[in-house]
């Protein structure tokens, strides 16, 4: 396909822009520099004595370690920690610019009790005593009656503050507590049915030689960016290849040895296609397969009834002229890949679209992984690996009253860990359908979230949370859903907490981060798991007792023990000499081997199982596909970018507050849309006004928007600009995990 040159150079500045380099670029930094001086509140340190402070970044799920470097008291650098082990010394652009997060106008200086109607931003002054007083007495309240009707909202699966508030919500007696689920829970749902194992993934990609990615937004921050562009380096240094399947021209797909583009939604045909012509051909690992797989051929069950195998199943469904009529890619490229991919050395496909903060469909992961397990790259050097999920916090349960005992009892409203979706431990992309349909929630607790900006759905998860009485934030900055709660007890930055910070996404070896107070807290905002602590205590009863630590200081240092030593120090500790389980050891069901399909999910008698993924809406109505255009300059998960890196936005993508969206010009001159124009924006979630960039990197009958954008709180040099993609998409359940598995929705494109 031909690159027009527009198109291609805004790719390749997005890749120099983006990389993990410190420092930034001399003309950024002068740029800003000149922009920056009309700031009030831009920090001028005085002469003092310099220091430095080892940290963890805790902007995303990468982990990445941090030295600050201090003027005194005043923080006034972050860079990569040398030698960390997820980093090495690389940061991303929205990870050098913390400081203004951590001294920036969007910080919520004090709690704060919403006096006026929501939205209206009248509030008043509280106290902290006071503020935790009428939180508890709330609890206790709604508690009397109905205490599974208590929603929390968090964002990490791992850690102390998350079991802190798993044990609140024991105590108190919900079960609704929600974890926003990523990436991260899809491949633990893959490694748990085809490999039995109760555990997280890591990528060893240092030493791959050949990525085979399915829409992995490997440059645009997919884990940890900085590490991602070294493995990137590597490759390139080392001879590997990198080669990039998805629609649309990503700067992954820019800078990879190879870009296949295909039809949106497909992903998981072309992944058996591949898998149809290394079986056909004979080309697969047949001693790991043979000898440690189950599933790939036909068998008969314990209860008589005949089940295909994976390898018949893929042979008859997904031939390569069926393949090609599906996705748009040629019989002779689904050969080639085939051919390379089983041909290199330490090959490995991934899974997971744009920057994996959206789990995706499992059959796609599935799909995927069955690569990886016919050249036998499981455990292996340049391979996935699987890692036990930390285990250090030891608490044990705590006791439940009568109270909690019967609240726990009760359906989860999100429907998660249902017989349907028994390994789905939450389910955060229906709980807005929940409520709107009824589902009693009193009280909604949301910590390091952002739902009603990140929880797509648009106006029906707006008229969810209207319905909720009584919403309290835990956010340290104003953003969507602290501007909609009742009451806000404003968390401490990640630069003025202890916290620790247990696997990083995607890491081959087990690694504990820890973040460290940088400086003293600059605003009267008080560490969440303090405010939980406090709060139990203020409640009395069962509640209070099971959580007898002083503080969360207390707290973190008795459960990490021996280990607190060595991360206060050195702000993480890692087993570097990790090596995965082998074959023989490896897999954990009863066969002890890997599961291409078996009788618990049968599906080698269902040919639509590996389907061409659902994309909502009447393509009469809405003709175009649109998909997300992730971004390392924008951030799009529930903190937003610091006023420097929106200043790296290019004119192509935001200019003042209007938004672009990218159009193929065959579509733009079908609809008579011109380039730099004015256009109508329409989906069946909603509505948007927006330009047209004209660009040939992506296939005709799409339209593809940056996410991270249209953010309604913050700052003035944040609010306001562009939209936001997550309200012109709704959630598709997954037909096995149940979670969201939309990459994109129907639309249409008008001119304005």
């Amino acid at each position: 396909m031909k690159i027009g040159r527009r198109c291609f150079l805004s790719f390749l500045i997005g890749g120099a822009a983006g990389t993990a380099l410190t420092p930034l670029p001399w003309k950024l930094t002068d740029d800003l520099s000149i922009w920056t001086q009309t700031w009030p509140w831009t920090p001028v340190p005085p002469d003092g004595e310099i220091n430095y402070v080892n940290s963890t970044c805790m902007l995303c799920s990468g982990g990445c370690g941090i030295t600050v470097r201090k003027i005194d008291d005043r923080a006034v650098k972050i860079e990569g920690m040398k030698d960390h082990p997820v980093n090495n010394g690389g940061l991303c652009i929205m990870g050098l610019s913390g400081l203004q997060l951590l001294y920036g106008p969007r910080r919520v200086k004090e709690p704060m009790k919403r006096v006026g109607e929501r939205g209206e931003g009248r509030w008043e002054k509280i106290s902290w005593d006071a503020a935790i007083a009428e939180l508890a007495q709330k609890l206790n309240t709604v508690r009397g009656s109905s205490p599974e009707s208590v929603a929390c909202i968090t964002d990490e699966s791992f850690g102390t503050v998350p079991h802190l508030f798993k044990r609140f919500m024991a105590a108190y007696g919900s079960p609704n507590l929600m974890i926003t689920p990523t990436i991260q829970d899809s491949y633990e749902q893959t490694l748990k049915l085809m490999q039995g194992v109760d555990g997280i993934p890591g990528f060893d990609l240092e030493n791959s030689k050949f990525v085979l990615s399915f829409g992995c937004g490997i440059l645009e921050g997919w884990g940890s960016s900085s590490r991602m562009f070294q493995a990137h380096s590597r490759w390139t240094e080392t001879g590997g290849k990198l080669v990039q399947v998805e629609p649309r021209l990503s700067v992954t797909a820019a800078k990879a040895d190879k870009w296949v583009s295909l039809n949106p939604g497909t992903e998981a045909v072309l992944a058996l296609g591949i898998a149809q012509v290394i079986i056909k051909d004979g080309l697969y690992n047949k001693d790991f397969v043979e000898k440690h797989c189950a599933g790939f051929e036909d068998w008969e069950g314990e209860d008589g009834k005949k089940y295909q195998g994976f390898k018949n199943f893929v042979l008859e469904a997904f031939t390569p002229d069926t393949v090609a009529r599906l996705t748009g890619v040629s019989a002779n490229m689904i050969q080639d890949l085939a051919t390379n991919f089983v041909g290199a050395e330490k090959p490995i496909a991934l899974a997971g679209r744009g920057k994996g903060y959206t789990p995706g469909s499992l059959h796609e992961f599935m799909a995927v992984h069955a690569l990886n397990a016919l050249v036998g790259n499981i455990n292996q050097e340049g391979g996935v690996w699987t890692l036990d999920r930390p285990d250090y916090i030891g608490w044990g349960e705590p006791a439940q009253d009568p109270v909690a005992q019967k609240g726990n009892g009760t359906p989860r409203i999100d429907g998660a860990g249902t017989e349907r979706y028994a390994n789905t431990r939450s389910m955060v992309n229906t709980f807005a359908e929940a409520v709107n349909n009824g589902a009693a929630v009193e009280v909604l607790l949301v910590s390091g979230e952002n739902p009603c900006y990140t929880l797509r759905g648009g106006e029906a998860v707006k008229k969810a949370f209207e319905k909720i009485p009584y919403i309290v934030s835990f956010s340290p900055y104003m953003d969507e859903t602290a501007a909609g709660a009742d009451l806000i007890l404003p968390n401490h930055t990640y630069l003025e907490r202890y916290q620790d910070v247990p696997a990083p996404f995607g890491l081959p070896i087990p690694i504990i981060g820890m973040t460290r107070p940088v400086v003293k807290p600059q605003c009267d905002s008080k560490h969440v798991g303090d405010t939980l602590i406090l709060t139990a205590k203020k409640m009395g009863g069962s509640v209070r007792d099971a959580f007898g630590w002083e503080n969360y200081e207390a707290c973190l240092k008795e459960t990490l023990g021996d280990l607190w030593g060595t991360l206060e120090s050195d702000g993480f500790l890692v087993n570097a000499d990790y090596t995965p389980p082998a074959w023989d050891m490896a897999f954990g069901d009863e066969s002890k081997k890997f599961q291409f399909f078996n009788e618990s999910y049968a599906h080698g008698n269902n040919k639509d199982i590996f389907s061409q993924l659902r994309i909502e809406g009447d393509p009469g109505a809405f003709p175009l596909i649109l998909v997300p255009a992730e971004s390392m300059r924008i951030a799009s998960g529930p903190v937003a970018d610091t006023p420097f890196v929106m200043k790296t936005i290019p004119d192509n993508v935001l200019k003042d507050k209007e938004i672009f969206v990218e159009v193929n010009p065959a579509t733009a001159a079908a609809y008579g849309l011109r380039d730099g124009k004015s256009a109508a924006l329409s989906t069946p979630a909603g509505r948007a006004r927006v330009r047209v960039n004209l660009c040939e990197g992506i296939r005709p009958g799409m339209v593809a928007m940056a996410t991270g954008l249209g953010r309604s709180a913050n700052s003035r040099y944040i609010a306001n600009k562009g939209v936001n993609f997550n309200d012109l998409i709704r959630p598709v359940p997954d037909p096995i995990s149940g979670l969201d598995s939309a990459w994109g929705i129907r639309a249409k494109l008008e001119r304005a």
